[in-house]
């Protein structure tokens, strides 16, 4: 059976450089006499990927899940997760006189830069994602004013705002390009005067874009990405519009496919948080016994 492995599965630019960060950071304790050592923290998991947490909460570093955790901690190095953050945990940390060290996606700091900057204008921020990620809620704290999520076409229609003000319209980095562009439209065909910044990272795209390709001609398609993964999740939905035989599976464990007697090509991608390791196990597994 033909095996085809996307070229993009697998860890991002800012996941990498989040998880190595984190490896520096470790190696740098490591390296001063064992009464110098600060504790480490991640604001939140680093990326979403139990299976890099564990590894990581293995090694001493520990994940603050709260700002009121957060509040109690006066000594130590906290590592900002590549989703980033809102303003507040800065603030916090600077108060608390714990060494910052951010990992933001650059992609996503952009983000930040653009709401803050648009909302001390007075525009009113429309942020194109999933509410509740963690993102999203990063996003949402370096607005100034009251910003809205918009997640669904249907949430779109139903948007009551005043036609006289001024929009902004950013999107979540790992939201789908057609669904973020369905959205927009909607905006502009209700009268609202909108400044759209497509805020889509290139490399979701272009993951997105080859998921799509390979699953149009696969017979059988295997996502591997952690269900908390929302670029993964996005991955699957893609793929299953073109394949039905759609599998979304964290590591090899989970992989229990059911193959037409027609199958001839198996298509295999990955999300932006899912290593290496796994891709590999799942990939060398598949050309072995498929």
């Amino acid at each position: 059976m033909k095996v085809i492995l996307a070229e993009s599965a697998g860890f991002c630019f800012g996941v990498e450089r989040a998880v190595n960060t984190v490896k520096e950071q470790i190696a740098a304790q490591l390296a001063v006499p064992e009464e110098e050592r600060l504790p480490i923290y991640t604001y939140g998991s680093i990326i979403h990927n139990k299976h890099v947490v564990s590894d990581f909460e293995n090694k001493g570093v520990k994940v603050i899940g709260s700002l009121e955790e957060l509040e109690t901690i006066h000594k130590g190095v906290v590592i900002i997760r590549s989703h980033g953050v809102e303003k507040k945990v800065y603030d916090i940390m600077e108060q608390n006189g714990v060494t910052c060290v951010d990992a933001t996606c650059p992609f996503v700091k952009r983000i930040h830069t653009i709401v803050h900057t648009e909302s001390e204008k007075g525009t009113h921020i429309i942020i194109v994602g999933n509410d509740g990620h963690p993102e999203v809620e990063g996003i949402k704290g370096w607005v100034v004013n009251t910003p809205d999520v918009i997640g669904t076409k249907e949430e779109a229609e139903n948007f009551q705002g005043n036609l006289s003000d001024n929009y902004c319209i950013v999107s979540q980095t790992t939201f789908q390009n057609d669904k973020f562009q369905d959205i927009v439209d909607i905006f502009c065909n209700k009268g609202y005067n909108v400044n759209v910044v497509n805020t889509i990272c290139n490399a979701t795209h272009e993951r997105q874009e080859e998921a799509c390709k390979i699953s149009e001609t696969a017979d059988i398609m295997i996502v591997i990405g952690d269900p908390q993964s929302s670029n993964s999740r996005k991955l699957y939905e893609i793929c299953r519009k073109e394949c039905e035989n759609t599998y979304f599976i964290q590591t090899l464990d989970d992989l229990h496919p059911e193959i037409p007697d027609t199958a001839k090509t198996v298509g295999i991608t990955a999300g932006a948080s899912t290593p290496n390791n796994i891709i590999e196990e799942v990939q060398s597994y598949v050309r072995r016994n498929f």
